[in-house]
């Protein structure tokens, strides 16, 4: 089967395998759920292997020539700290953080084939603090609250809390400026050492969330951009977060016209910058640094992590080209 994509434009559509053959002359169910289970079959960008996945009205379903990465599981998430009040990890590209609202009711076995982040990391606690009592009964999952989220494609570090009072009081770190969180990123060109300030909206023309000149409206967002080094046509750099908003580095970044390398969302019509010609793995997007204060100790806790191996791989790559 060709390269297909399609855009869901129906306002009651069904599940995915009976969209995909809607749309697709001569494909039958059979050959429809081998697309699907040999990871040829995306949903906005995000791979799909779910065969009972419900669509919804505008969403893009995209069917490859080759097969797409597998997803990550437990094994790819590693849990860098834990105490009663937080717990920090490093979370793989192409996992995301919290399951859809509309998934919450799937069985343990659906959500297994695709984990998200919160479920994987609530496991392996689960399993150490079993392994620290000896003891082969399945522990009750302990339960995590959300404090920020990462993209789905970024990898890097990540806070949960473990209480709802923790929860607070490290939201409120994040929103007093008193948390550091830095990301490293790879982008075409060059550009000056800048604060970039705007306002963001949910929907900039296009569906796909944007700046606003009219001050009245949005979400104030703040990113500080500075360079680490500069490779051939490309340059490394560091961007920290004074407010933490969606997408908020990619689309500051894209917006000067140097959208992030592997970047297929803001490379659009509004501020199109042209063809992505990085050949990035995946989105050239990495959260490098954490340091927030333990909510019941106040002990400043301070993490980093490098690029992880494949993003070196790619590092690596360029300065040879360069």
């Amino acid at each position: 089967m060709n390269r297909q994509e399609f855009t869901v434009d129906s306002e009651t559509p069904g599940r995915l395998l009976a969209e995909l053959r809607a749309h697709s002359e001569g494909l039958s169910w059979k050959g429809a759920r081998s697309l699907l289970h040999s990871r040829r079959i995306s949903i906005n960008g995000v791979l799909c292997v779910d065969e009972g996945r419900q669509l919804a009205s505008g969403e893009t379903i995209r069917v490859t020539d080759s097969p797409l990465s597998a997803p990550p599981t437990d094994e790819d998430v590693t849990v860098r700290y834990v105490d009663a009040e937080l717990v920090i990890v490093e979370k793989p590209s192409g996992m995301t953080t919290l399951r859809r609202a509309s998934e919450k009711n799937w069985s343990a076995a659906r959500r297994r084939v695709q984990p998200t982040l919160d479920e994987s990391v609530a496991r392996l606690i689960g399993q150490h603090a079993a392994k620290a009592k000896g003891q082969r009964v399945k522990q009750r999952l302990p339960r995590l609250f959300s404090v920020h989220r990462i993209d789905r494609d970024t990898s890097g570090l990540l806070v949960f809390a473990r209480t709802e009072e923790a929860q607070q009081q490290i939201i409120r770190q994040f929103a007093d400026h008193q948390a550091v969180r830095q990301y490293f990123c790879v982008i075409p060109g060059r550009i000056a050492d800048q604060t970039i300030r705007s306002q963001l909206i949910r929907d900039r023309g296009d569906g796909l969330r944007g700046s606003t000149t009219d001050d009245s409206i949005g979400q104030s967002a703040v990113t500080h951009v500075k360079t680490l080094r500069q490779i051939g046509d490309y340059s490394e750099l560091e961007c920290s977060l004074e407010t933490g908003r969606t997408n908020q580095i990619r689309i500051h970044l894209a917006e000067l016209g140097h959208p992030v390398c592997g970047d297929i969302k803001y490379r659009g019509p509004v501020r199109s910058t042209g063809p992505d010609d990085s050949k990035a793995p995946r989105l050239a997007l990495h959260a490098a640094i954490l340091r927030i204060r333990n909510p019941q100790t106040e002990e400043l806790l301070d993490f980093r992590t490098p690029w992880p191996p494949d993003m070196q791989r790619y590092l690596n790559r360029l300065v040879a080209r360069s």
